[in-house]
C-alpha cells in the first residue's frame, strides 16, 4: 500500500496522459465513428473491440519493456511506422473510393450482410497495431507511471486502469455514433464525411511514412 501511495503522482500523470491520448480524434476513433454511423451499432462495437485488443497488445508490450527494445533496435520502430503509414493510406484510398460512389437508396440502408464480423474485428486490430499514436501513447504512459523500481501492483494499477479507460472510451464512441441522430447525420453528409476521412488518413499516412526514414 505504501508503494502505491508513494507512486500516486506518477499514476495520476500516467492516467492523464492516456486519457488525453485515447479521447483525441485519431485513426482508431475515426474508424469507430465511421463504422458505427455507416454500418450500425453491432459492427461499431466489433471494430471497437478489435481496437481495444490492439491497445491491450501494446499495453502488454510496453509493460514488458518495449521501450528498451525500440531504443536498441531503431529499425523495428521504422518498420512499424512504415506499416502504419501504408495501412492509413489504404484507409484513405477506401474513403476516396466511397467518396466517388454516388449516393443511392441502398447506401442509406447501410447494407453489411455480406461482410463477416471477424473482418471488422481484424480491421480494428490492424488499425491500432499499426498506429504510431497508440505505440507512443502507451510508451509515454508506462514511462510516466512506472519508475524503474515499480512493483507488480503498480504495473497492474497503471495498465489495468488505462485499459479500463480505453475500453470505456472506445465502446462509448461506438454507442454514441450509432444512434439514430448520428445515422441521420451520416446519411445527409456521407460525401463530406468521406472526404474528411480521406484527408485525415491520407495526411496521417504520408506523415507517418516520412518519419520512418
Amino acid at each position: 500500500m505504501s508503494d502505491l501511495i508513494g507512486h500516486w503522482p506518477q499514476l495520476l500523470a500516467a492516467y492523464t496522459v492516456y486519457l488525453v491520448a485515447v479521447i483525441t480524434p485519431g485513426p482508431a476513433n475515426l474508424a469507430i465513428m465511421g463504422t458505427a454511423m455507416s454500418e450500425g451499432r453491432k459492427r461499431g462495437l466489433i471494430i471497437a473491440l478489435g481496437i481495444f485488443t490492439g491497445s491491450f497488445t501494446w499495453a502488454m508490450a510496453a509493460a514488458l519493456g518495449l521501450a528498451a527494445i525500440l531504443t536498441r533496435y531503431g529499425e523495428v520502430l521504422q518498420l512499424l511506422k512504415l506499416a502504419g503509414g501504408i495501412y492509413m493510406l489504404y484507409l484513405a484510398y477506401k474513403a476516396i473510393k466511397s467518396l466517388s460512389r454516388p449516393t443511392s437508396t441502398s447506401d442509406l440502408e447501410r447494407p453489411t450482410e455480406g461482410k463477416r464480423l471477424w473482418r471488422t474485428y481484424l480491421a480494428g486490430y490492424a488499425i491500432h497495431m499499426t498506429n504510431p499514436k497508440a505505440i507512443f501513447g502507451w510508451l509515454a504512459t508506462i514511462s510516466l507511471g512506472l519508475p524503474p523500481e515499480a512493483s507488480v501492483s503498480s504495473v497492474m494499477l497503471v495498465v489495468g486502469g488505462c485499459l479500463l479507460t480505453g475500453f470505456t472510451v472506445f465502446m462509448s464512441y461506438a454507442l454514441l455514433f450509432s444512434t439514430n441522430r448520428a445515422v441521420r447525420l451520416y446519411k445527409s453528409a456521407r460525401r463530406p464525411l468521406d472526404a474528411v476521412m480521406a484527408i485525415f488518413f491520407g495526411t496521417a499516412g504520408a506523415k507517418t511514412i516520412s518519419t520512418a526514414f
